[in-house]
């Protein structure tokens, strides 16, 4: 069992399950084991995905692996500029998750000192979770990065930018559930929501996304 810098055991292999540190050198992974294809976030365990047909053996480069729906070229930004993702620890969510007792309520702890990031939306598909060498996950909003929230799933959401520009938000069946805008239940799994400029996409035990355009 893998043990992070602070010597705690993780069943996990690339961030720690106690304190969300990354863990060093994480083993080749079993060919036999299903995993996320970078591509198109389905589940896999062979070298080619059946759905999106990526070869897993390639250097995997986000910008060019997003599958664009058939018969639309999806734009990059919105026509009224383009989106923007700002994450952030929210206590007031924190709050939330402690007073209903989530799956992993016990073990979530606020972090101290949590860098607000700004990411530009870029793509058809933006996934958000957690990078995993061993099972081939590259989120474009990586909530992996210490210091981590536990409670965010490997691959946790998919925010999808349409041709026209317009969003929504799919949870792809994430431990903890995703919600919006400060709503106390979780958005279905596998099931597309709209997202608006303004709207707050809520994950794991503290983190908050908020989405909106800029000129």
């Amino acid at each position: 069992m893998p043990v992070c810098a602070d010597g705690h055991q993780s069943q996990a292999i690339d961030y720690c399950d106690v304190c969300g540190s990354a863990l060093t050198d994480p083993p080749a992974p079993d060919p036999g084991v299903l995993r996320l294809c970078p591509s198109c976030a389905t589940p896999t365990s062979g070298r080619f995905c059946e759905v999106c047909g990526y070869d897993s053996a390639l250097p995997h480069d986000p910008a060019q692996h997003r599958p664009v729906p058939a018969g639309a070229d999806a734009p990059e930004t919105p026509t009224t500029g383009q989106w923007v993702a700002r994450v952030f620890a929210d206590r007031e969510f924190y709050t939330r998750v402690q007073a209903r007792k989530g799956p992993d309520a016990e073990r979530v702890a606020f972090p101290d000192l949590y860098p607000e990031r700004r990411i530009v939306l870029r793509g058809s598909q933006i996934l958000i979770g957690k990078r995993s060498a061993s099972q081939g996950i590259v989120p474009e909003i990586d909530l992996g990065i210490a210091p981590a929230d536990i409670g965010v799933s490997r691959a946790h959401a998919m925010i999808r930018i349409d041709a026209a520009g317009a969003l929504t938000v799919t949870d792809l069946g994430s431990t903890n559930g995703t919600s919006l805008d400060g709503a106390e239940t979780p958005i279905t799994a596998q099931v597309p929501v709209a997202v608006r400029d303004g709207s707050r996409i809520h994950v794991g035990g503290w983190t908050t996304i908020a989405i909106s355009t800029e000129r």
